[in-house]
């Protein structure tokens, strides 16, 4: 069964429903874009009978992350809470959440696809959370890549903004498959299919058992880090100030304060 909404197509059979962003080239996510995405998720995370929740993205990236045009004085605020409750409904779902990254998977892109419990990226792939860049900081990332890729590795991805490649992010662990670009599609329905022949509850178990310490530990972090994001960086001049300088495709003037 295949819906179409403004931002997304969503498929559901055999137990797993499939999510693709529909905003190409780049998807990226803006207010309305994730409000609808909020949407659809909620239902999706309470239904008993999925094994499985797919996210993949149409066009040449995965996703390039949260519209930085949202992050304005006027809209940060609303813009965490849609963008934070897609992670929140992504944590209270028994079903397994898989990422799909054909492309680049940036910023807030990087966050979504990393924060699934299975990400399937192409050789082709990159990851990055470049936020510094503009002047602010990844919150989600800040909560889950200590516990994917050690604390120091967190902190260098975090705070310095390097970008890397699939088969790097592999070694790390964020990412669990890489296939060759020209096989991707394949691949990855042969990965599925593994999921389809098994039993949905077993699956749905398994991985309840499998998070219910670090699922908590998650969210608790992110909740803190959101008071920093709000509280804190959004009171420095330098987050306002590389926000413009993106917006007006300039190089940022920071004055450290």
């Amino acid at each position: 069964m295949m819906t179409q909404h403004e931002f997304f197509e969503v498929e559901i059979s055999d137990g797993i429903a499939q999510l693709a962003m529909n905003l190409p080239p780049l998807n990226v996510l803006n207010n309305a874009m994730m409000a609808e995405f909020n949407l659809i998720l909620g239902p999706l995370v309470k239904n008993s009978e999925l094994a499985a929740i797919v996210i993949k993205g149409k066009g040449k990236a995965f996703s390039a992350g949260v519209d930085v045009s949202d992050h304005s004085a006027d809209k940060v605020a609303a813009m965490i809470e849609n963008f934070h409750g897609i992670f929140r409904n992504l944590a209270s779902t028994d079903a397994l959440t898989i990422a799909v990254v054909q492309g680049a998977a940036l910023a807030g892109g990087c966050e979504l696809a990393c924060f699934c419990d299975i990400v399937l990226a192409s050789d082709r792939a990159k990851f990055g959370q470049p936020e510094v860049q503009v002047g602010v900081f990844p919150p989600v990332a800040a909560a889950v890549f200590p516990l994917m890729v050690g604390l120091h590795k967190a902190i260098e991805l975090n705070a310095l903004g390097a970008v890397i490649r699939a088969d790097e992010a592999k070694q790390l662990g964020l990412v669990q498959h890489v296939f060759s670009a020209d096989e991707f599609d394949t691949e990855v329905e042969e990965y599925l299919d593994t999921i389809r022949h098994l039993s949905r509850p077993v699956v749905r178990l398994a991985k309840r058992a499998t998070v219910l310490n670090s699922r908590d530990a998650i969210l608790s972090h992110l909740e803190r880090v959101e008071k920093i994001y709000l509280g804190e960086l959004m009171k420095l001049a330098d987050a306002h100030e590389g926000i413009a300088a993106f917006m007006d495709k300039r190089t940022p003037e920071w004055t450290h304060t």
